[in-house]
């Protein structure tokens, strides 16, 4: 861990944890409606369900006492959602009509993804509020495009090498152009911070994947067993490598001098995952709601604030508006973060 990080806790603070007081039960009965009321409307809902989510999660997340809220309106939503799905279609038309054309136009779809990931980012801030104080969002385009096309891919072509930077350099690009209300947020990770999870992610992969191989190779009896096996090791990974970088995000994240806190443990994250893939296996899927509720219960169980004097003292931003536009496109495209 960067040493900066470190100095985000100081000894003077004040730590104030955040609680999720939803209910499983309580969302099942929303979440429900969402589902139902989507598929006989062919998807029209979908908005309304997006901010009745949104809205439930945020009104029931608290820190210090006081609630999240989300702002958005379903119409807003919902306009920037059609637009979406028209462009969307127009362009599978268009390959279809002339593909030479339809492929340019993808290409051109891949530059514009930076300028739309900005328009996205900036609609979930400002649609984010906490004490009556909204959250912002601004970056360039340049800043885009370096973090999510080009440092992606340079981790790509070195064989990884630079992914520990690419994964700090995308990190840097959403917390260090986000604000709360006038104040931006900071963020110390370095590639240090991000290669020693990688690395011992690639140690471990290798190290515990030679059991299987060898009972392939020299036991075959027992060779069924094998995929269990690396079926284990693999959630194990997955396990481990979401626990760590959760820890490093937060410890490295600060505030104007407020710093954060994860204490998430392999064991009580493994826990949780366990019991909501099973409960969601045994009933067919209906205990997804619950299983989103008691996950989202466990992080915020985990995350500490550790201020450094009263959360009043934050000053709203001007008020702006921002297009849902950007966020529809996303989701329509799948390159929102």
């Amino acid at each position: 861990m960067s040493d900066s990080s470190t100095d985000n806790i100081s000894s003077t603070s004040k730590a104030l944890g955040f609680e999720f007081k939803g209910n499983g039960f309580e969302y099942f009965k929303i979440w429900i409606v969402n589902v139902l009321l989507s598929i006989i409307t062919l998807g029209i809902y979908s908005a309304w369900a997006t901010v009745r989510t949104h809205r439930y999660f945020y009104s029931n997340l608290y820190l210090d006492n006081s609630n999240f809220r989300y702002l958005a309106e379903p119409l807003a939503i919902l306009k920037g959602r059609l637009i979406a799905v028209a462009v969307f279609v127009l362009l599978s038309v268009i390959v279809n009509v002339s593909p030479p054309l339809g492929i340019a136009l993808y290409i051109g779809l891949i530059f514009a993804i930076p300028y739309f990931l900005n328009m996205s980012m900036a609609f979930n801030r400002r649609m984010s509020a906490y004490n009556n104080i909204q959250f912002r969002f601004k970056a360039s385009y340049g800043e885009a495009f370096m973090a999510v096309i080009v440092w992606p891919i340079l981790g790509i072509l070195t064989l990884g090498i630079l992914y520990p930077l690419a994964l700090v350099k995308i990190n840097r690009y959403a917390v260090k152009n986000s604000a709360y209300g006038t104040t931006k947020f900071d963020f110390s990770a370095t590639y240090k911070d991000y290669g020693i999870i990688i690395l011992t992610i690639i140690g471990a992969a290798l190290l515990l994947a030679l059991p299987a191989w060898a009972l392939i190779l020299y036991v075959p009896a027992l060779a069924v067993i094998s995929p269990l096996y690396l079926i284990l090791v693999y959630l194990g990974i997955i396990v481990y490598a979401t626990v760590q970088m959760t820890r490093v995000y937060y410890q490295c994240l600060s505030l104007a001098g407020h710093g954060f806190e994860a204490n998430l443990t392999m064991g009580g994250y493994a826990k949780v995952v366990l019991i909501n893939f099973f409960l969601t296996i045994i009933t067919l899927g209906l205990y997804l709601p619950a299983a989103k509720v008691r996950m989202t219960k466990y992080i915020a169980s985990c995350l500490t604030m550790h201020a450094v004097d009263s959360l009043n003292d934050f000053a709203a931003a001007e008020q702006e508006n921002i297009s849902a536009l950007g966020e529809e496109l996303g989701q329509v495209f799948d390159f929102s973060m």
